[in-house]
């Protein structure tokens, strides 16, 4: 059957408006694509927060600003719970040292594993009050653990340190009002050396569980208690499987902005002065943003 020029050309007219189509539908992601390899510096950021967390944002909108100040030269990506990485905190923290990961964020009782010296974040009762801790991390203490760190291949941004607030306990079998209300309770602590230490001296059984895994811990009473920040109880819903929050403010937690050192040391100086600065101008952003959502979670939970 042979085609006429008429059909012929009907049917390239065609051709061509579904190839525009497809250039409109595909190539616009081509091109995101084609921008975002072409930063001179394509880089991630981890950190064990869900996406919906005050950390993640603060981060994607650091980062962005990041970018918008190194006109695209800069492109780093941020990663909600770790990326699901095996292992947890302890792996990415080593792929950091590493040089397999370019940014993450820790507790410091964590970091204490590598850094001994910043298990002072996590010492029981250290400090008294949020300007206590900020005047601490950003002034000579926070200096000397950036130092500690620097020398196990880990670079702590300067006025880097993101706000968790005090820890408090959350129990499925009973309220705490005392530390004899303590003795024998199974109570889930990441795993790191002054946090087991210090629920054993309290008369507690430490139960050494990934943040990751800590829902379904309490759900199976693997554990009767878990200790952490009132924003974590309401991230990941700990109140679906617990009935008690004793406001304790045992231990004051916050996300430490680091670097591995060996990515740190190769970036130019314009590029690192841009990311120091835009890190301690959104920490100083988030801290005092974190006190209204703080009171909200108080009142949620009647605490």
């Amino acid at each position: 059957m042979t085609r006429t020029w008429r059909q012929e050309g009907l049917m390239t007219l065609i051709s061509r408006r579904q190839f525009n189509r497809g250039w409109i539908a595909v190539g616009g992601a081509a091109l995101i694509g084609r921008v975002a390899e072409g930063a001179e510096f394509s880089m991630r950021q981890f950190h064990n927060q869900p996406a919906e967390s005050p950390l993640h944002k603060s981060l994607e909108a650091m980062w962005a600003a990041v970018k918008e100040e190194t006109q695209g030269r800069v492109d780093v990506q941020t990663f909600p719970d770790n990326d699901h990485t095996a292992g947890g905190d302890p792996a990415v923290l080593t792929m950091l040292i590493d040089g397999n990961l370019d940014f993450f964020t820790l507790n410091g009782g964590l970091i204490g594993a590598v850094v001994p010296a910043v298990n002072v974040q996590g010492i029981p009762f250290a400090f008294q009050n949020l300007k206590q801790v900020f005047a601490a991390m950003d002034g000579d203490l926070g200096d000397h653990l950036r130092g500690e760190m620097r020398a196990k291949g880990i670079y702590a941004l300067p006025r880097g340190c993101f706000d968790n607030g005090f820890q408090q306990l959350s129990i499925t079998t009973k309220p705490v009002r005392a530390v004899a209300d303590m003795q024998g309770m199974k109570i889930r602590t990441p795993n790191s050396a002054i946090y087991i230490e210090a629920f054993q001296a309290l008369g507690a059984t430490p139960v050494p569980i990934n943040i990751d895994k800590l829902y379904d811990a309490l759900k199976a009473h693997d554990v009767d208690a878990q200790t952490n920040p009132l924003t974590i109880i309401e991230l990941f819903k700990l109140y679906e499987v617990q009935k008690y929050v004793s406001l304790t403010s045992h231990i004051w937690a916050g996300f430490n902005l680091m670097a591995s050192l060996k990515r740190w040391e190769s970036l130019p100086a314009d590029v690192r002065q841009v990311i120091e600065r835009n890190a301690a101008k959104y920490v100083q952003m988030q801290r005092p943003e974190r006190q209204p959502a703080i009171q909200a979670e108080r009142t949620r939970h009647g605490v």
